[in-house]
């Protein structure tokens, strides 16, 4: 049996739509590394310094002891203000850091009508991922690469800025391969109300996206 892990999640509806962390949870669960403990903190809309603001994100990490703490800013704020973003994961990061936790951060997609700002996303996680030497999960990268190479494979919700299940899967495998990198670098199979073959495509598109990044 695995070890049980514990993950802080903070951010708004893009981690909460589906039940991002509860999809991580099951493949842990089903590749038999041991359970994720999770806990989302979330609110519609919120950026990582109205987190900060509210407190309770914060009164959580000193509540209890977490491996992972994940962190979700505001979808387009990283495209309007790069440097306000790193300034708020920045301030997460020392408050992390005294908690003897590590600060994971979760790359998120572009908006369906404006796929050209993905790299200044992409940038933006990357860049504050690599000064403070956080785990970047590049689930962001992963959408960019499944919409141009697959673009049958619905991604966006409906008002084209939230994730379909698909979406939130893909982000899911990504998290997975991330967090729990194993020397075959497989994802294990849950059961999730997606097609069998874009199941097995979303797997490769995450795998793919992880490799582009080492």
């Amino acid at each position: 049996m695995g070890k049980r892990t514990r993950a802080l999640f903070v951010g708004n509806s893009f981690t909460a739509r589906n039940d991002l962390p509860g999809l991580l949870a099951q493949m842990v669960e089903s590749a038999g590394k041991g359970d994720l403990e999770w806990e989302l903190i979330s609110a519609g809309g919120a950026s990582l310094r109205q987190h900060l603001n509210k407190g309770e994100a914060l009164q959580r990490l000193n509540d209890a002891p977490w491996d992972f703490v994940a962190l979700q800013e505001q979808s387009t704020l990283p495209v309007k203000n790069a440097a306000r973003m790193a300034d708020n994961v920045r301030d997460f990061d020392k408050i992390i850091g005294k908690t003897g936790a590590r600060t994971v951060l979760y790359m998120t997609w572009a908006r369906q009508n404006a796929p050209e700002s993905q790299d200044a996303i992409s940038a933006a996680y990357s860049s504050i991922g690599e000064e403070l030497g956080s785990l970047v999960v590049p689930a962001g990268l992963a959408w960019q690469i499944c919409l141009a190479d697959h673009p049958h494979v619905v991604l966006h919700d409906k008002d084209k800025s939230h994730p379909s299940l698909a979406g939130s899967y893909l982000a899911a495998c990504v998290f997975y391969v991330t967090l729990f990198k194993s020397d075959s670098r497989t994802i294990p199979d849950i059961d999730i109300g997606l097609d069998a073959a874009d199941v097995a495509l979303l797997k490769q598109v995450a795998l793919g996206a992880l490799r582009d990044t080492v």
